[in-house]
């Protein structure tokens, strides 16, 4: 795996955990029943998107690492991935 490459896949794996992380302890201001004028009642309250993105840097971070161990250790090649469509 190139340096290029890396930064690639860890870049897709990180917005990828942080859009499955958004969800995940959100209150709408019309739960909490503070809606701001000129916002829709669905907004989320307090996103917290500080928290989320630490989360985030640290689980792709994981991800990546094995995947990362996976290509450049040559547990699976691209002569194993060739064999597999034949």
């Amino acid at each position: 795996m190139s340096l290029t490459g890396g930064i690639v896949l860890y870049s897709v794996l990180w917005f990828l955990v942080l859009f499955v992380l958004l969800p995940f302890g959100q209150q709408s201001q019309a739960d909490v029943g503070q809606v701001t004028p000129g916002t829709p009642a669905g907004a989320p309250h307090e996103p917290k998107l500080k928290k989320k993105m630490l989360w985030a840097t640290l689980i792709a971070a994981l991800i990546w690492g094995v995947i990362a161990y996976v290509i450049i250790g040559g547990i699976i090649t691209r002569a194993d991935l060739e064999a597999w469509t034949r």
